[in-house]
Order: C-alpha cells, then structure tokens, then sequence
C-alpha cells in the first residue's frame, strides 16, 4: 500500500511562500545546528511528489539536493522532456492524485513525501495524506501561498506531539484521521 505524508514550513498566519513564490523569511531562520527531523522523515521515504512551483523553486536553489527519485505533478512539464542533468532523477506526470497513488502502488513504491502547497491541497481533498508534520516560523507575512485552501469537508486531525526549537521554530505532527 502506498501512503502519503507532509513536511512542510509555513509562517504563523499560514503561508508556505511570499505572493511571488519567495521563501527567505524561511531561511533567514534555519539554523544548521537544531535537528528539525527531516533526515528521519526523508529516510523512511521511497519517493517525493512535489508540484512545479516547488520543483522550479528547488532549481533555484542550488545543485539538486534528493538522493530518492521526484515526481513533479505538471500538466505543463508532463509534455517535455526532464532536463539532462536530472535524467534518473525526476519525472514528470500530468496524473491526479489517486490516479497517481494507484500506478505508484503498481510500481512497489511505499512511502511519498508530498511536498507543495498546491500538491499538498490536491492530496488532502483527494484523502490520501495520511499524517502532516508542519513546522511554523515565528514571523506573519501578511499574504503569500497559503499551506491550506478550499476544502469540501472538514479534515479531521489527531495531535501526535509538538516541539520547539531555539530559534523559535515550532513542530507539530498530526495524523489525519479516517
């Protein structure tokens, strides 16, 4: 069975990103030294699922930084090719969410790492996340990309625990419940 779980930054008033994409308020406050779990979540992850926005704000970022394949849900990328130098390492598909949950249970995959406010949303309406680990940045933004939309039902979540770091990041898990 192929499950599907969240590790995602927002800011208090609950944007993932600025109006333009923008995340260094989010990096200003990363701190190397604190241990904010992500090596123990990512090494019980077989794939990542991330959405363009995300995949072209990686890009940005620096030299390719996942050592598990990434899938980037795209209509628009699904109809060209992976740029040469992340052959083998990303795909591309225009598959829905539980479409796409179906062929990777085909494929043996266990564990995705949903990753993008977009793709995140698409999951959570689709009822296929099972649990969410949202670490909050003590700084309000005022607009941006929010980490929730629209809903049709309410998303019942259990609390699992809640930690806070130095720099006044704070961490919480839940599981989504039925």
């Amino acid at each position: 069975m192929t499950t599907a779980h969240a590790f995602i930054a927002t800011s208090l008033d609950g944007f993932i990103a600025r109006p333009n994409g923008d995340v260094n308020w989010l990096m200003e406050r990363d701190d190397p030294s604190e241990d904010h779990g992500y090596g123990d979540f990512i090494a019980n992850i077989d794939m990542i699922v991330m959405g363009r926005g995300t995949y072209e704000k990686v890009l940005e970022m620096g030299p390719w930084p996942y050592d598990r394949p990434v899938l980037v849900m795209s209509t628009k990328l699904s109809e060209t090719p992976v740029p040469e130098a992340l052959m083998g390492k990303v795909n591309f598909t225009s598959a829905q969410p539980v479409e796409l949950m179906l062929e990777l249970a085909a494929q043996g995959v266990g564990r995705v790492y949903v990753d993008g406010g977009k793709v995140v949303q698409a999951f959570l309406r689709a009822g296929l996340i099972c649990d969410l680990v949202i670490t909050v940045a003590p700084v309000l933004l005022g607009q941006g990309r929010p980490l929730f939309g629209a809903i049709e039902a309410d998303v019942d979540l259990k609390f699992v625990s809640s930690r806070s770091f130095p720099s006044g990041l704070v961490q919480s898990n839940y599981r989504v419940v039925g």
